[in-house]
């Protein structure tokens, strides 16, 4: 109607923040530059996020975390400033956090699980049945192991 492309939701504008680049489809890096070109603001929080992004995906905190503290505590935007003000409280765990290959990630994938069978449940049943529910689920997120076949 009046050449401007359609407006993206705030879940499609988030995932374009917050996904590494080369996750992004051919056409969201540019629908995200004409957003950020209309919206200056929008902008100098995605920098910002974009910025943090890159520190956490190369483990870079020693380095770089301190400086990226210092410049969001002097953004405008109330929230980036709110986070990292936070982060200073905590840094050493934060920078511990973001410059160790390990990762709390595969337990944490297994107390999602457990949440939901609980929920689901919901006092249904009794351990018998939990147990098989929580050993189905555990053999199902395991990875197939691969053998060497024996036949000739």
């Amino acid at each position: 109607m009046n050449g401007l492309p359609e407006a993206p939701t705030v879940s499609q504008a988030t995932i374009w923040f917050t996904r590494h680049p080369d996750g992004l489809s051919s056409e969201e890096p540019l629908r995200l530059k004409q957003l950020l070109d209309r919206c200056p603001e929008l902008a100098y929080t995605a920098a910002h996020v974009q910025e943090f992004a890159k520190i956490m995906d190369r483990l870079d905190g020693t380095r770089r975390l301190p400086g990226w503290i210092d410049r969001a505590e002097d953004a405008e935007l109330p929230m980036i400033r709110a986070f990292a003000r936070n982060l200073r409280n905590d840094l050493d765990a934060v920078i511990r956090g973001l410059t160790s290959p390990f990762n709390s990630g595969i337990v944490e994938g297994c107390v999602t699980d457990l949440k939901s069978i609980k929920r689901r449940m919901a006092g249904r049943a009794g351990f018998p049945l939990l147990r098989k529910r929580v050993l189905l689920v555990a053999a199902s997120r395991r990875a197939p192991k691969v053998t060497k076949s024996t036949d000739p």
